[in-house]
């Protein structure tokens, strides 16, 4: 559930006394599933430096073949329009902010797509598209302007639509022989390569990023007391202290008449009954809940049982060290998969009677993870496990299960 900036859980819009209303600009969900996340403009700028690089090479292999042309100049227009592509791509990308509009984007294949025909055009005489085609070569690489900036379908289905195309005029027009296919081939995958390696570079850049993100927001939740409010509850406890205090000023200034109208008692009516609900889910919820729940990625895999909310009775170190080894049991591979899960158990607690360290209480934590075999648990997994207590693992039906004696200190000598 969302909320504009000044408008209550209640969803009343709150304005400030003397505050205009600001304006919010809306986004499509298209678009904003292609704006650029933070730090691609980086790898935007490596791109659009790589697609330089080769049409620098690629103009300059046009020039030494001059000569041989029959017709060049269809083939000088298609390095125009090519140059002027990869410029104006350059330029808007600078000027556009993170996202490219869906009509520059058009206008930039469409100057893509007429080098292409007017290079094929040129050389179509020779025969062999493989050994003399110059820019539309480079159009392939020219992709890489944009791959930041356009959704990855979009770019591959550009790629894979010139792709087609120059393996059809390949197919037409050049004699295939053993001699002749390797370059045909290799000119193929220079084009199409390209834009592939920059979408995968791209998408795993921006999957890193969020991981990332996502860890660090979680991790707050560390240090915050044995029973709190999370994050998001926060933010909302925050609209409801404004929205009370904008409806008990206008009670004490009058601008809300005693006894109150029925639809303001039902606004306050509400409001109360919220502030209660956040106070008591603040009794019974730990740190981990909120860590779970509140992570994007924890709460897709993760099930957290904690009748005794006996998590929060774990130090910091403890908790850091519970939480590295399930986000790592989580993010084991590359690419997650989406049928593992992990499972954990706290509780019930159980007393020591080692006499040697006190009137300490055993926690056990039990994590089952299905979906990774043991041989491929990293060893930092093991190395966090430590930080939390003793623990020891076993195997069964593709599955790690993990039990753990964390020993915590007494509540009822704190």
């Amino acid at each position: 559930m969302s909320f504009l900036p000044n408008e209550n859980t209640l969803g009343v819009t709150i304005t400030p006394r003397g505050a205009k209303t600001p304006r919010v600009r809306s986004y499509t969900s298209t678009e904003t599933s292609q704006r650029a996340s933070p730090g691609t403009g980086f790898i935007g700028l490596g791109a659009a430096l790589v697609a330089g690089l080769s049409t620098i090479y690629g103009f300059a292999w046009f020039v030494s073949v001059w000569d041989q042309y029959t017709t060049p100049v269809p083939a000088l227009i298609s390095w125009i329009l090519l140059v002027m592509a990869l410029g104006g791509g350059f330029i808007a990308t600078r000027l556009v902010g993170d996202y490219l509009p869906s009509w520059i984007f058009a206008v930039f294949l469409s100057f893509l797509a007429c080098a292409v025909v007017l290079d094929l055009i040129a050389i179509w005489d020779k025969n062999d598209i493989g050994r003399n085609a110059t820019s539309a070569l480079t159009a392939g690489m020219a992709l890489l302007v944009v791959v930041t900036l356009r959704g990855a379908i979009e770019v591959l289905v550009a790629d894979a639509v010139l792709g087609i195309a120059l393996l059809t005029a390949i197919l037409v027009n050049s004699d295939l022989s053993p001699e002749n296919l390797a370059p045909q081939l290799t000119s193929l995958a220079l084009t199409v390569l390209p834009g592939i390696l920059g979408v995968m570079v791209v998408r795993g850049y921006r999957r890193m990023v969020q991981i990332e993100l996502d860890r660090v927001l979680v991790q707050s939740t560390v240090t915050a007391p044995r029973f709190a409010v999370g994050m998001l509850a926060s933010e909302e406890l925050a609209r409801l202290d404004l929205a009370a205090e904008e409806l008990l000023d206008s009670v004490a200034t009058g601008k809300t008449p005693l006894p109150l109208r029925p639809r303001t008692a039902s606004v306050a009516a509400s409001l109360a009954t919220e502030l209660r609900l956040h106070l008591i889910e603040g009794r019974r919820e730990t740190w981990l809940y909120h860590a779970v729940t509140e992570s994007e990625m924890l709460g897709k895999s993760v099930t957290l049982t904690d009748k005794g909310s006996l998590a929060g009775l774990l130090s910091d170190s403890q908790r850091d060290g519970l939480l590295s080894a399930i986000w790592m049991l989580v993010s084991e591979k590359s690419k997650p998969s989406a049928t593992r899960t992990v499972q954990v158990q706290v509780g019930p607690i159980a007393s020591t009677g080692d006499t040697s360290i006190g009137r300490k209480l055993v926690v056990p934590i039990e994590i089952t993870s299905t979906g990774i075999a043991k041989n491929k648990v990293d060893s930092s997994t093991w190395e966090a496990l430590r930080r939390v207590g003793r623990y020891s693992d076993s195997t069964r039906d593709s599955s790690v299960k993990i039990d753990v004696e964390c020993l915590v200190d007494n509540p009822a000598d704190v």
